[in-house]
């Protein structure tokens, strides 16, 4: 294997592995409640049935008619009650009704108290991702080290491929940074 495939595989592992922490925080945020409605929101909440548990999204369909509104229409009948406690239990402040087999959830406004909780909450998750993101960079500069000291790159080689991953690695936090940013506002918006 020469020197620059060596790199060229490190730095798309590199790259992928940040992305990863990147789509992770997006994921958490999604299921952050804002004072709005959004199908993501219920999206990763997991029901109790059929004697399995299932992602909501495979017992029926989110929709959000109204800013302030969540429907899911489950398809079964025999699920709307499971649905319904699965989205009760979910620790959203949701109160979620059926009706027949539509299930309505109204979007509370959040308090004060608890925007500024969930700002928090975002935060932590910010973090973790930097975090991530900077032990992805670590491992990275570790392997480089090792490439050079086993002779495989020059010392300048090493020096610019460290480039490369510190620039994968701002532009991985810069965008952690910037969704920590709209989500914040997302969800102090009243």
């Amino acid at each position: 294997m020469t020197q620059h495939s060596d790199f060229k595989s490190l730095k798309k592992d590199v790259a992928h592995r940040m992305e990863g922490a990147v789509n992770v925080v997006h994921q958490e945020f999604a299921g952050l409640r804002s004072g709005r409605a959004a199908a993501s929101l219920l999206e990763p909440i997991q029901v109790e049935v059929y004697g399995a548990t299932m992602p909501i999204t495979q017992i029926g369909n989110i929709g959000v008619p109204e800013p302030r509104l969540l429907t899911v229409q489950v398809w079964d009948k025999s699920a709307v009650k499971p649905v319904e406690k699965a989205i009760r239990d979910a620790g959203l402040g949701l109160n979620p009704q059926a009706d027949g087999q539509l299930i309505r959830v109204p979007i509370p406004p959040l308090t004060e108290e608890r925007r500024v909780e969930f700002t928090k909450i975002a935060g932590k998750y910010a973090e973790d991702a930097r975090v991530a993101v900077r032990n992805v960079r670590r491992h990275a500069m570790d392997d480089l080290k090792r490439m050079e000291k086993d002779g495989r790159i020059s010392q300048d080689e090493h020096r610019d491929h460290g480039k490369e991953i510190q620039g994968l690695t701002d532009d991985a936090i810069k965008r952690i940074d910037d969704a920590l940013a709209n989500k914040e506002k997302d969800i102090l918006q009243v």
